[in-house]
């Protein structure tokens, strides 16, 4: 069987891909990297109509080619403040300013990098292949994916109102993401396949002191060593065992000097769910296990629990994941497709982009397929899968994630063209990829 990457030439795409890699940007700061996307897309062909800066950095470019559904594609750009530790080549040394104002290495440590050569490259095989299909496409790249706030900023922004930008509504979403899986591979589940995802900042106040007379403060390191430990039964003795859910503090700030009792700490705690229920019943037992641990220590003041990201749960369709699921078994093989994967703790604001108004001011959700393809070394898989070791192959965020070229890209080129020729209706009469 023919593949649509075998349309075109992947070779400087695997440099563009390097590139990206070497090159990254964070969170809202990705403005080389728009324009380098933006770049490519124009010279794909002159018919694209780009728009560019919505919702910060992120663009969009529309191909209309006839009557039909109109589809958008869609790919992050944003990377992470992670040293990497790959050893490759083009490895990233860039540093550069966080969101905290402290200078950090930054890292394409999920993927993403890959996900914006896939799309162009998918682009560049419907541009060339324009006579084999009908509708319109939206080739999207969004900021800020890691902050849980990009594509929220790009529909906040103007990306469908007739008087901004004035891309049109989609009649279906299609994304993907590149996992520690086996390269070549493709997953997908209907229903929920990715968790909401929640992230606070809690600050707790105590009272400071010297260090030699504790008995006269209120010492927030206490507390806050109190609240971690309290917050670790939430998920173990709360969440009924039917239910997905994590509970994660990942940071606690507090001190400066061994012999000063602070004034205050502050927890950083994230929590996944993957549903609205238990969503709501873990930020009811955050709050009520910080203020009765602040109530146990003295605290005269009330802690301040502020949500910092909020990420909805990812929930594929059900007729577009059945429908879509029998043509990728059917393009890849059944031996290189699931169609049950596990439902991720893992958490995306893809589902965000969505969320449309229509005329009459209700919101309505466009259908949307997310999938997740693998990029893990068939060799290095298939020996850690023998050994029982797969959990040591570097995942996502980590310093040494770390996608093989190929097939990971020719992989994902396929799946966003084969799907979106799917929802097109296939091809045009007579036509074959």
């Amino acid at each position: 069987m023919s593949r649509p990457s075998d349309t075109i030439n992947l070779l400087p795409y695997e440099d563009l891909y390097k590139h990206l890699h070497a090159h990254p940007e964070l969170s809202n700061c990705e403005k080389a990297t728009s324009e380098t996307c933006a770049s490519r897309l124009a010279s794909l062909s002159p018919d694209f109509k780009i728009h560019t800066h919505i919702g910060g950095y992120g663009l969009v470019g529309i191909l209309a080619n006839g009557p039909g559904k109109t589809i958008m594609l869609r790919a992050d750009m944003d990377a992470l403040p992670i040293l990497e530790s790959t050893g490759l080549e083009y490895a990233s040394a860039v540093r550069a300013l966080g969101a905290d104002g402290v200078e950090t290495s930054v890292m394409h440590a999920c993927g993403h990098d890959m996900h914006m050569t896939c799309l162009l490259a998918a682009a560049e095989v419907l541009v060339k292949t324009r006579e084999r299909w009908s509708g319109t496409l939206l080739v999207l790249f969004q900021p800020a994916e890691e902050r849980g706030s990009g594509a929220r900023a790009m529909v906040q922004g103007g990306l469908y109102e007739p008087s901004r930008f004035g891309v049109p509504v989609p009649d279906f979403i299609l994304g993907q993401h590149v996992m520690a899986m086996r390269a070549g591979s493709v997953g997908l589940r209907s229903g929920t396949i990715m968790a909401g995802a929640d992230s606070l900042k809690i600050t707790l106040y105590g009272k400071g002191g010297h260090g030699s007379q504790p008995h006269r403060t209120v010492d927030p390191a206490v507390l806050a060593a109190h609240v971690v430990v309290r917050l670790q039964s939430v998920v173990s003795r709360e969440v009924g065992y039917n239910d997905v859910a994590v509970l994660t503090v990942g940071s606690v700030s507090v001190g400066k000097s061994e012999n000063v009792i602070a004034d205050e700490a502050v927890l950083g705690v994230d929590f996944r769910s993957t549903g609205e229920g238990v969503r709501g019943q873990l930020m009811e037992a955050v709050e009520r296990v910080v203020r009765a641990e602040c109530r146990a220590s003295g605290c005269t003041r009330e802690p301040k629990i502020e949500r910092t990201r909020e990420l909805p749960t990812t929930v594929n369709h059900e007729a577009m994941t059945c429908r879509l699921g029998r043509r990728f078994k059917e393009f890849f093989g059944e031996e290189n497709f699931d169609g049950e994967i596990p439902v991720t703790t893992i958490a995306e604001d893809f589902s965000v982009l969505a969320r449309v108004k229509g005329q009459d001011g209700r919101e309505r959700e466009v259908p949307y397929v997310f999938w997740h393809w693998g990029g893990v070394e068939e060799e290095l898989w298939d020996r850690m899968v023998g050994e029982g070791k797969v959990g040591e192959i570097p995942m996502n965020h980590s310093s040494g994630f770390r996608p093989v070229i190929q097939p990971t890209l020719r992989t994902g080129v396929d799946a966003l063209v084969v799907g979106a020729l799917e929802f097109w209706g296939e091809c045009r009469e007579g036509a074959k990829l």
